[in-house]
């Protein structure tokens, strides 16, 4: 069933990211003159990554992966859907940032890269990555299998708390409740998150989206995220929450507080959005 849903999920991000990127511009003369997408939260907890083998999952359409590159890594990037690779692979071309991009569910990446573990001196995912997984433990294993001893893995992430609030700050999902989610499809949050998710300026673009593939998401908490990589053998060094979210206005009246970190309404108290975490797998 969980290939089902993920299967389901390659067919509703193949439709969103078209959308999602008829609005970033000519995104190949952003990167040609200079431009990363990355923001320092990811920087800082990478560290210098210049001449590292890194492993970016579920990249996207390649701007986060083009970024990393240019700071010097050797980059590999690897995510579901055929329109977000066939997007990267033409960006890197065009942008003459090289990175090497792979087609594939994440799970199925990860059983097929088992004859040939410890390949990564970083892995790193971001932004919305998670709730895409049917199965933690098994993307854990994947992580600690693909680094390198002593090599570490990066994640920053949108807080699980956040997640139990609709887009106007109604208490309606239980924390606790790990049942899938069915949805009308990935949404076109570019669209709602503006300048936020488009550094280079918001184009209109594709207006009033409608992704016509339902989705299906999945819930970890931090507890399980956690608790994931610790018994894959990985050792958590940070664990870091912030009271914002970089770029993405997931809720009604969120403003940008300086450099796109997204924070909610003047009358609202401040909440955890993100967190980040820095584990390193055992050994040299």
């Amino acid at each position: 069933m969980t290939n089902e849903f993920h299967e389901r999920n390659r067919l509703s991000w193949d439709a969103a990211t078209a959308a999602h990127n008829s609005h970033k511009g000519d995104q190949a003369a952003f990167f040609r003159n200079g431009g990363s997408t990355l923001f320092p939260e990811e920087v800082e907890l990478l560290g210098s990554i210049e001449g590292l083998d890194l492993l970016h999952l579920q990249c996207n359409s390649g701007q986060d992966t083009l970024s990393l590159a240019r700071l010097g890594a050797n980059v590999t990037g690897v995510d579901i859907s055929d329109e977000a690779i066939r997007f990267a692979r033409d960006l890197s071309e065009q942008s003459t940032i090289s990175a090497i991009f792979h087609r594939a569910d994440l799970l199925t990446y990860f059983a097929e890269q088992a004859s040939t573990p410890g390949r990564f001196d970083r892995v790193f995912a971001s932004y919305g990555t998670l709730c895409w997984l049917s199965d933690i433990d098994a993307w854990a294993q994947g992580v600690a299998h693909s680094l390198k001893p002593g090599g570490r893995f990066v994640l920053v992430e949108f807080h699980p708390f956040a997640m139990i609030f609709d887009e106007q700050w109604n208490m309606r999902y239980d924390y606790f409740d790990q049942t899938p989610i069915a949805s009308d499809g990935v949404s076109d949050y570019v669209a709602l998150s503006g300048e936020g998710l488009a550094p280079d300026g918001y184009e209109a673009g594709v207006e009033t989206f409608v992704n016509p593939h339902p989705s299906v998401e999945f819930f970890w908490g931090i507890g399980d995220v956690v608790t994931a990589l610790a018994k894959n053998g990985l050792v958590i060094e940070q664990l870091r929450e912030y009271p914002y979210a970089n770029g993405w206005k997931g809720f009604e009246r969120m403003r940008d507080s300086g450099g796109r970190r997204m924070v909610p309404p003047q009358d609202m108290v401040r909440l955890p959005l993100m967190y980040g975490i820095a584990a390193r797998r055992a050994g040299r």
